[in-house]
């Protein structure tokens, strides 16, 4: 269990966290979610032990085993498989333990039972299933069964995030801290890691901007703002529906406090001159010095995108015949042959690797074909959005600059001050339109980019992995934008939410062609499991040789006595999971219904007697919380010494 208390961090003169206060439990699936910049990653940091309290305290399980992904996999000759092993250190440290009694040159006793028990070490580690376990990581994260044994540093930084993250899952962990781990993911891989965090035993954390992946894969929801942790029970979706309802009482609170304060202030400056009346004006006065003053609600704006009316909407806008796709003379695409029209909002589905974003380029005219035609209709103006901002952006130019150059090709009769309105519009403020883009984070980076691609007024929208860096808000405000645009879109997206609002068909990139995806979003999910579970299988190494499987250990027998192991801890597992089970469902109900009666409470309507029976109630609840979470508290105690045997 983690549990945080009182905890101030500061950060510079930032304070990320103000006096707060965080439990969280074995198994809790845990979405850490607020607005860029509120600190979420800084709470990794400080659970990680990066970052050091500044008040307050953190508990946590002095033998717990934290994983997270690394942020940076430096070049190294290892393969991708045993990149994927080196984060298991146990495994590491038994397997070099029993290289080491193999190769010793002593035949005595000593020798014998030092290769015994790093043998038997090596079994406790599973070194035995350790590839294969790495080797399905690694496929279900989207590599190929060739890109199994490639050195790491001939990978690029996106495929290097995915071994950073097939890693972290390989480690034996008690806590598992995912900060983004969707971004360098395609909707296949997202699909798989999702089933596999479902499996995951232990508590995690993940932050993540996907409103579809979070909701698939979190229990819980801690809310970070202003410097306060809030706990939710449920997913996203279920959060957002308890947040409005709980600003909604915060406000109506609020206006009810104005309404007393009003009265009182009133009554103290009418009465307090009267000499009669001037003890009860007296006693207001103390009270309106003692009330603790409710803040009103202020909601952050989220950036709000519009669409700008395209030129013309012609109907026949694009079309490619029997082209090839590709760089230099390597086609990835070959015999490709769409026709876009005018109103077709369509979403580009394949796991990466398979050419979307080479189709992408080639309907943009950015990569030319390697043989066909690519025929464009008349008036076609097209507005690209490029997976890798740096593809259209000049990072040594301000935003202004982009204005200026893009605005002499689009507009030329527009004046610098509609430039810097439509920036505003995308929070670029005077400073920030003059800085160069290579200092933006990526968030603004996108955001600059969306907003070059709108201005454009284009008839055909173009968009390679918009939502990289955009977060929850900006992304719904896109999924808006886009279902009111008047044009044609064509979309790549992991953004499973986002292709939902906005396509009503889809094309397949996969095995070197492009064609027509017969079926919902969901079809394509279970289709990609399927893709996913065949490489999987083809991975499995074939039965050894008589000779091979006599010269390594009883493989079946080390299997049948760690499944007796497992029964026999299961079997004393069970009572106090059962218990643990019912304290922590009467403990949620409870602090269900005293969140009902406080919500009772604070209703100005409720009658005296009412009143006195709930408040009754609350006491009678709160004593029997306490009691509860003490018993939850030794249990999971004894669950985590059971567990760690």
């Amino acid at each position: 269990m983690i549990r945080l208390t009182d905890i101030v961090l500061r950060r510079g003169v930032q304070v990320v966290l103000d006096h707060a206060s965080l439990t969280l439990h074995p198994g809790d699936k845990v979405g850490l979610v607020g607005v860029n910049g509120a600190g979420k990653s800084s709470l990794f940091g400080l659970l990680l032990g990066l970052l050091h309290e500044d008040a307050g305290s953190l508990e946590k399980p002095s033998d717990w085993r934290l994983a997270t992904v690394a942020q940076d996999v430096p070049d190294s000759e290892a393969s991708a498989t045993d990149f994927v092993m080196q984060g298991d250190v146990a495994l590491q440290a038994a397997q070099r333990a029993l290289e080491a009694a193999m190769s010793s040159a002593d035949q005595d006793e000593a020798a014998g039972h030092a290769l015994a028990e790093a043998q038997h070490a090596y079994e406790l580690a599973d070194g035995y299933t350790a590839r294969a376990r790495a080797e399905a990581l690694l496929l279900g994260l989207g590599f190929s069964v060739d890109e199994l044994r490639k050195p790491v540093m001939q990978f690029s930084g996106g495929w290097r995030m995915r071994l950073a993250l097939a890693q972290a899952l390989f480690a034996p962990s008690d806590c598992l801290l995912l900060d983004e781990p969707t971004n360098h993911l395609d909707l296949d891989a997202l699909v798989w890691l999702e089933q596999w965090l479902a499996r995951y035993p232990g508590l995690l954390l993940v932050i993540s901007h996907d409103r579809e992946f979070l909701d698939a894969v979190c229990r819980i929801t801690v809310h970070l703002e202003g410097g306060k942790l809030t706990r939710y029970g449920g997913n996203y979706t279920l959060f957002e529906e308890q947040r409005a309802e709980k600003l909604m009482q915060q406000q109506a609170a609020y206006a009810r406090q104005q309404q007393d304060i009003a009265r009182l202030t009133r009554f103290v400056e009418r009465f307090r001159a009267k000499a009669t009346k001037a003890r009860q004006a007296q006693s207001r006065m103390k009270a309106l010095e003692r009330m603790e003053r409710l803040a009103p609600v202020y909601l952050s704006g989220a950036l709000r995108i519009e669409m700008l009316e395209p030129t013309s909407l012609p109907q026949q806008l694009l079309t490619l015949q029997e082209v090839s796709c590709g760089y230099g003379d390597a086609p990835i695409l070959t015999g490709v042959s769409r026709s876009i029209v005018g109103g077709q909002r369509i979403g580009i589905l394949g796991a990466n690797g398979q050419g979307k974003s080479t189709l992408v380029k080639t309907l943009a005219a950015v990569l030319p074909p390697l043989s066909g035609q690519r025929i464009e209709g008349k008036g076609l103006v097209i507005g690209y959005f490029a997976q890798q901002e740096v593809d259209v952006l000049r990072l040594d130019e301000s935003p202004l600059q982009h204005m200026q150059r893009l605005a002499r090709d689009v507009a030329p009769q527009t004046t610098e001050q509609e430039w810097r309105n439509w920036l505003g519009r995308y929070q670029f403020d005077g400073d920030m339109m003059l800085r160069a883009c290579g200092s933006f984070s990526g968030g603004e980076k996108a955001r600059l980019a969306l907003a070059l691609v709108i201005w454009r007024r284009p008839n055909l929208l173009l968009l390679d992995e918009p939502t990289n860096h955009l977060d929850l808000p900006t992304r719904e405000s896109l999924a808006i934008a886009l279902q009111d645009y008047a044009g044609t879109v064509l979309l790549v997206s992991h953004d499973r939410a986002l292709l939902r609002a906005t396509c009503d068909a889809f094309w397949l990139v996969a095995d070197g062609r492009v064609q027509d995806f017969e079926g919902s979003l969901d079809d394509y999910q279970q289709w990609a499991l399927s893709r996913t579970a065949q490489r999987q299988s083809a991975a499995q190494p074939r039965p050894a040789t008589d000779g091979a499987a006599q010269a390594q250990p009883d493989r079946k027998e080390a299997r049948r006595q760690q499944a007796a192991q497992r029964q026999q801890r299961a079997q004393q597992l069970k009572p106090i999971k059962a218990e643990f089970a019912k304290v922590e469902a009467e403990l949620r109900q409870a602090e269900s219904e005293r969140s009902t009666l406080e919500a009772a409470l604070a209703h100005p309507d409720t009658p005296a007697a009412e009143r006195a029976e709930q408040g009754r109630r609350h006491h009678t609840l709160e004593t029997r919380i306490a009691e509860l979470e003490e018993r939850w508290l030794e249990l999971g105690e004894q669950l985590e010494s059971l567990q760690g045997t």
